[in-house]
């Protein structure tokens, strides 16, 4: 997040995405507050460009938001027959071939993927609606903060649809299978308390906290080494594939490697 002594120029300013990077904490922000920042094709090819542009100095990236609601989910136009200027229409997409189906839905899930990259951690700050792709983007991050008034919702089932924007994996890893089978079933409202109950947020503030409790956590991130930092994320990802003797292995590889580093005799 920037400095208060400065805004930093954005490298990234278009289709309702800026990135701006402020030495090693990056901010995206949504920039269609008027939309609700609904989403569409072009919002997530600048966000998988957003991901392309991070300087290797990047440590921390934040995810938040411009106007009441974080992400209404994705811009209904897309389910008109004439869809989005310059784009297949989703009625025209179904009508095409398997492969290029699968490989539309390839690139539109790379705007949520790079999230997650061991290399940084990503942080999203959270507040009114997250809704259908606007959750899943939520769900992108490595973690979410999130103010006292947000309301999460899977609402594709109710469209007819699954969620396929990388959202299913996380979910499940935080809530549990039949929580968030009964989640994105229902297509049902999951608020604040809830959200940290379940492991689903973090934490949560007072809406006009969010951007300060997010710069904290970031700072304290910011404390840690970051080859400790990279370490430990590899680690942890990996924890749910393997069983209790691979991961005690992972542990004590990753530590060997640390221990040489630290006496300097790393490779």
């Amino acid at each position: 997040m920037a400095s208060p002594a400065h805004d930093p120029a954005p490298v990234l300013d278009k289709d309702g995405v800026r990135l701006t990077v402020d030495d090693a904490i990056a901010t995206v922000t949504l920039t269609n507050p008027d939309k609700r920042n609904a989403q569409s094709p072009a919002l997530w090819r600048a966000l998988t460009e957003a991901g392309r542009l991070l300087p290797g100095s990047v440590r921390v990236v934040v995810l938040r938001a411009e106007g009441k609601s974080f992400s209404a989910g994705l811009d209904r136009q897309a389910f008109t027959p004439e869809g989005f200027d310059g784009e297949p229409s989703f009625i025209d997409l179904a009508r095409g071939g398997d492969a290029e189906l699968d490989a539309t839905i390839t690139e539109y899930q790379e705007a949520f993927t790079w999230w997650r990259r061991s290399d940084i951690l990503s942080v999203a700050a959270v507040q009114g609606h997250a809704i259908g792709a606007g959750f899943q983007l939520a769900l992108a991050c490595d973690l979410r903060v999130v103010a006292d008034d947000v309301q999460f919702a899977m609402r594709e089932t109710s469209l007819g649809l699954v969620p396929d924007l990388t959202g299913t994996h996380p979910l499940v890893s935080l809530v549990g299978y039949a929580r968030a089978l009964e989640i994105c079933a229902t297509g049902r409202f999951v608020m604040a308390e809830e959200a940290v109950n379940t492991g689903l947020a973090n934490l949560a503030v007072p809406a006009d906290q969010l951007d300060g409790a997010v710069h904290d956590l970031a700072s304290a991130v910011l404390a840690a080494p970051r080859d400790a930092v990279i370490e430990t994320k590899a680690l942890l990802q990996g924890a749910q594939s393997r069983d209790y003797e691979a991961q005690r292995a992972a542990e004590r590889a990753a530590q060997a490697r640390r221990l040489r580093d630290l006496a300097g005799l790393g490779e």
